[in-house]
């Protein structure tokens, strides 16, 4: 049966660590949107980043989440939210705080009212933001004790910068991130030289929009879907471009429609990387349910942060460990 709730929405900003840079700019701050919903004495939270790039700001996606204040109020519950509101930050965080209000409400962990076996720790990626090769080579050396490294790209000057990581961290596995920063020439150019030094996947290399100059082309280095991924109905124009998909809840819409995302993926053949936008741990805490077996995890979004929420997800070193039910789940 469900149970209506009251639902909130407050804007928080947290400190990154130095500026974080992609192709597309720059940053200094991760400024996401809190959901908190309640029913009698049982509270569930939500995190969601809305994104530029798919046409979202704070203030539109804070005025699409309380569009549904009264659904909720009416005891809307997560499997009328997926038709009811569209993939995207918004219905990420009402998504995440009704998986909690449940849990909380029924003292059952998120992960068996799923289905799911209990999480273990991962390993995630550390992301190395797009700068000079110098400053790269510099981040790498201070970050070489981590296995998997992520390392932004976007254009002019990239070979020089990725041989700069490699002189830093020569141990490390390496993932390549253009964020739509390159063209089919500069891949084809690229992907042998990378496989040399140790890349084993590039993510979104080209734009989205024109992303059919991947389809059919040889692919020596693996390229993952990124923002040319987003639900289950993106899975049939991937195929033959694309060998691995990134998940991430901001683009899914949340917890639920990320697990089915996942097991359909994973039944078409693609490879599975769970990523996340640059958030607190509140936001890490249910993609870690997602991220449990995949090949590549990038939840690194609290590494990057100087402060993150009160009662923060656990990490040793790049060893990321399941929330704490005070968090979530």
């Amino acid at each position: 049966m469900s149970v209506g709730c009251e639902l909130s929405v407050s804007r928080n900003t947290f400190a990154t660590r130095g500026t974080f840079t992609i192709s597309r700019g720059s940053r200094t701050e991760a400024c996401v949107l809190t959901v908190r919903l309640v029913s009698g004495d049982a509270v569930g939270v939500g995190e969601c980043v809305p994104y530029a790039r798919y046409g979202e700001t704070l203030d539109s996606v804070t005025e699409q989440i309380l569009s549904f204040q009264e659904a909720l109020r009416d005891g809307m519950d997560r499997q009328a939210l997926q038709s009811a509101m569209a993939p995207g930050a918004g219905r990420n965080a009402l998504d995440c705080a009704l998986w909690d209000l449940e849990s909380k409400r029924t003292d059952t962990p998120v992960w068996q009212l799923a289905g799911l076996a209990a999480p273990e720790p991962v390993i995630t990626a550390y992301t190395l933001s797009l700068d000079t090769p110098d400053n790269m080579c510099a981040a790498a050396e201070k970050h070489a004790f981590r296995p998997l490294l992520k390392i932004k790209l976007g254009g002019e000057g990239d070979l020089a910068r990725l041989e700069a990581v490699r002189r830093g961290a020569p141990d490390a596995t390496l993932i390549v991130d253009a964020n739509e920063g390159w063209s089919a020439d500069d891949y084809d150019a690229l992907a042998p030289v990378m496989l040399s030094l140790g890349v084993t996947l590039v993510e979104q290399p080209l734009p989205a929009d024109n992303d059919e100059l991947l389809k059919g082309r040889t692919r020596p280095l693996p390229v993952c879907a990124d923002e040319a991924c987003h639900d289950q109905h993106s899975l049939e124009k991937l195929s033959g471009k694309y060998d691995v998909v990134n998940i991430k809840l901001d683009k899914t819409g949340g917890l639920t429609e990320a697990l089915a995302l996942r097991e359909a993926a994973t039944a078409a053949g693609f490879g599975v990387m769970v990523g996340c936008m640059v958030g607190s741990s509140l936001a890490m805490a249910p993609a870690l349910l997602v991220a449990q077996g995949v090949e590549f995890v990038d939840l690194d979004g609290p590494l990057l942060l100087a402060q993150d929420r009160e009662t923060p997800m656990h990490f040793e070193g790049s060893l990321i460990h399941p929330a704490p039910r005070m968090l979530w789940g």
